[in-house]
């Protein structure tokens, strides 16, 4: 354990888990998404319900959905900022199970239509846990580059990204795969040494069995 660990980042807020980490989510997020958000369904658990607003959890979220870092110094004019943007959004309550109390679910809609929905964790220090992507239990930090890949729980699809990652000179780091059910949905997580080029990403997406595929450059 460092400074950096016990003391968390340089921030605008009052709290490391209920501010920086709220920011770190909301931004994850709007990666993943892979474009601007339309509208939002904020679903806060436990303590982030409980005292998120005087932390401003709220703020924080919506500054990260909008694209600012932990560091902005416009957090604290993100309704604002986002109003101009023609962002919607609602606040709410959820009772998530097998979660840290500091925890939100997001309910995402793109520019386009594309949707998202995230359950994220932020256990402090600044730093979170992304536990499910539409539905399907993951986790991931979003310190180190990630593929994130949803397919039909069929043969072939872990080989065929892995060799599309080998051919694009990416070394996996680690992997983790879930399903909902036998040959239902089923979601890959491929954390990786490099970034993940958006040709691989495409390529990856356009193999027959898979659903949508999506990358995120390491944050830290």
């Amino acid at each position: 354990m460092n400074l950096y660990d016990i003391m968390g980042p340089v921030m605008v807020g009052p709290s490391s888990s209920h501010t920086a980490g709220a920011v770190r989510i909301g931004l994850i997020s709007r990666k993943l998404l892979g474009e601007q958000v339309q509208k939002a369904e904020i679903l806060f658990h436990g303590s982030f319900f409980a005292t998120g607003t005087g932390h401003g959890t709220d703020r924080a979220v919506i500054a990260g959905l909008l694209g600012m870092a932990q560091d902005d110094l416009r957090i604290p004019k993100s309704f604002e900022l986002a109003r101009k943007q023609g962002m919607e959004w609602t606040f709410g309550r959820a009772y998530l199970k097998d979660v840290h109390p500091n925890s939100v679910k997001l309910r995402l809609t793109g520019e386009s239509g594309r949707n998202l929905e995230i359950v994220a964790s932020s256990p402090g220090g600044g730093r979170v846990e992304i536990c499910q992507m539409d539905g399907l239990s993951t986790s991931f930090s979003g310190d180190m580059p990630v593929l994130i890949v949803h397919n039909e729980d069929s043969p072939g699809h872990v080989a065929a990204a892995a060799s599309l990652l080998a051919d694009a000179g990416i070394n996996i780091a680690s992997m983790r795969l879930s399903r909902d059910r036998r040959n239902g949905s089923a979601v890959m997580v491929l954390e990786c040494d490099q970034e993940i080029p958006e040709e691989t990403v495409r390529m990856i997406e356009s193999m027959k069995g898979i659903q949508k595929a999506a990358s995120l450059a390491g944050m830290d």
